[in-house]
């Protein structure tokens, strides 16, 4: 989904205990993920809940950190993983992107954990701070509205 077209979203209403979430950020462009972040937390606290934040040294990092949160005793309602690439002058950006999206997909349909993935993949900085400003396009309130989402039918499934 572009950003442009992406639709404003209310809160989303979460049945049982307020939600808990362990946001798993690579901040290597830190005003960009911050920003992300910013969008994020306004989305979950609107929805009740509340976020624990962990930093990982990059992208590539995201799937592992993921997978070790799930072993952890950290008793998360779900998990949002939040990051930047930007593209180079080499093929480091395909390999990143696509080792983190295919590590984050395999965890999410083996395990069913409500997550939302806010990992932007952008050709330039200015696409990436036009996806992290505080103006209703922002990825990682779209992220966190995933995972709401995803915790959201977690719960009227009973799973």
């Amino acid at each position: 989904m572009s950003t442009k077209d992406a639709p404003q979203r209310a809160a989303t209403a979460i049945a049982g205990a307020p939600p808990r979430v362990l946001v798993i950020q690579a901040p290597y462009y830190a005003d960009v993920v911050g920003g992300m972040l910013h969008g994020a937390r306004q989305v979950l606290e609107a929805a009740g809940g509340t976020a624990d934040v962990v930093d990982v040294a990059g992208a590539f990092e995201l799937p592992a950190a993921l997978r070790m949160a799930l072993a952890a005793p950290g008793n998360w309602d779900g998990y949002l993983l939040l990051g930047c690439v930007v593209k180079g002058e080499t093929d480091h950006y395909d390999f990143i992107c696509d080792a983190v999206c295919q590590g984050v997909m395999a965890i999410s349909a083996e395990t069913g954990v409500p997550l939302g993935f806010g990992l932007l993949t952008v050709a330039n900085l200015d696409q990436a701070i036009a996806r992290s400003r505080d103006d209703g396009h922002n990825k990682g309130a779209e992220a966190a509205h995933a995972v709401l989402g995803q915790l959201a039918l977690k719960r009227r499934w009973a799973l």
